[in-house]
C-alpha cells in the first residue's frame, strides 16, 4: 500500500479522535460507541467488515458491551488465517483502540491486505476502564493481569472463552507503557513469533523510534524485542496445541497520537503480510 493511501486513510479520522476528550459523565458513558461509529457505519455496506456483537454484561447498574468485529479478506489458500487482534485491555491505552478503528478502514479501502485472513477485531476489551479512563474496570481489577486465574471478570470470561474456541493462528494485543520512549514488542507462543516481530517493528519505525534498551519494563531485551511477559496478561490458552504465535505492540504515551496510531497500523500490515508469506512458503515445501 502506498504511503499517500496510508496517510489519506489514517487522517480522515483525524477529527474524530481530537475530539474524544470528554467533560462531563454523559459524554464519558458513550466513548465506546463513539469509537466504533465509524466501523458501524462502514459495515452497513461493507462486503468485508461485519458487527459481531461482543458480550453483554452488567457494572454499577449499566449494561455494557465488549465490541467486537469480524473482517473477512479476499480468498487465498485453503482455509483462512484466524488471527484475534486486542485493544484497550487497560481503559487509559486508548492507542490501540483508535488504531484499530484506522486499521480496519485501511482494509476497507484495501482489502487485498487481508487477502487469506479471517480476522477476529476487540477494539475495546475493558468498556467501562475505557469510558473512565482508568487503568482498571469498574470492578476495581486490573484485567491485563487476570487472564488463566480463574478470574471472576466478566470481561475476562467473555475473552478467555473467545479465546479457547475460536482457535486462532495468531493473537495480537496494542498497548501503551508509559515508561517507554520508544514502539516494542513482546514475543510469546512459538518460535515464529520472533521472525513476525521484527519486520513489524521495522515497519513501525517510519514514523516512532524503536525502544533499543537492554530492559523494558523489567524484563531483558533485544533491539526492541522482549521475550517474556507479567502472568495474568491476555494470552491464548496455557494449553493450546497448537500454540499460536503471540505479539504484544507496545507504543510510547508521549507522541503525538496520529503517529501512534500509525505506527500500529504499519506494524500489523508487516504481521499480515509476513505471516501469509511464511504459510505460503511453507504450504509448498
Amino acid at each position: 500500500m502506498t504511503k499517500d493511501l496510508q496517510s489519506s486513510a489514517l487522517l480522515s479520522g483525524t477529527q474524530t479522535r481530537t475530539e474524544s476528550v470528554s467533560v462531563s459523565h454523559a459524554a464519558k458513558e458513550s466513548a465506546v460507541a463513539r469509537l466504533v461509529a465509524p466501523l458501524d457505519e462502514i459495515a452497513v455496506n461493507s462486503p468485508s467488515l461485519l458487527v459481531n456483537r461482543g458480550a453483554v454484561f452488567e457494572s454499577a447498574g449499566k449494561v455494557y458491551e465488549l465490541p467486537r468485529y469480524l473482517f473477512i479478506g479476499p480468498r487465498g489458500g485453503d482455509a483462512p488465517l484466524r488471527l484475534g487482534i486486542f485493544a484497550a485491555i487497560r481503559g487509559n491505552e486508548p492507542e490501540g483502540a483508535r488504531a484499530i478503528v484506522q486499521f480496519l478502514r485501511v482494509l476497507e479501502a484495501k482489502a487485498e491486505l487481508a487477502r487469506g485472513y479471517c480476522l477476529l477485531v476487540y477494539p475495546v476489551c475493558n468498556p467501562t476502564g475505557f469510558e473512565d479512563g482508568t487503568k482498571h474496570s469498574r470492578g476495581g481489577k486490573d484485567l491485563n493481569r487476570e487472564f488463566w486465574t480463574n478470574s471472576t471478570e466478566p470481561e475476562v470470561r467473555f475473552l478467555e472463552t473467545e479465546l479457547r474456541w475460536r482457535a486462532f493462528d495468531g493473537i495480537i494485543s496494542l498497548r501503551t507503557d508509559a515508561t517507554s520512549d520508544g514502539f516494542y514488542g513482546i514475543a510469546g507462543g512459538t518460535t515464529l513469533t520472533r521472525h513476525l516481530i521484527e519486520p513489524a517493528l521495522k515497519a513501525a519505525e517510519e514514523f516512532l523510534p524503536r525502544d533499543s534498551r537492554p530492559l523494558i519494563d523489567g524484563f531483558e531485551a533485544r533491539d526492541g524485542i522482549v521475550l517474556a511477559q507479567n502472568s495474568g496478561a491476555l494470552s491464548a490458552p496455557p494449553k493450546a496445541r497448537p500454540r499460536p504465535f503471540e505479539i504484544v505492540l507496545e507504543t510510547p504515551k508521549s507522541p503525538p497520537s496520529f503517529f501512534k496510531e500509525c505506527a500500529f497500523v504499519m506494524a500489523l500490515q508487516s504481521i499480515l503480510t509476513e505471516y501469509r508469506e511464511f504459510i505460503a512458503y511453507g504450504a509448498n515445501l
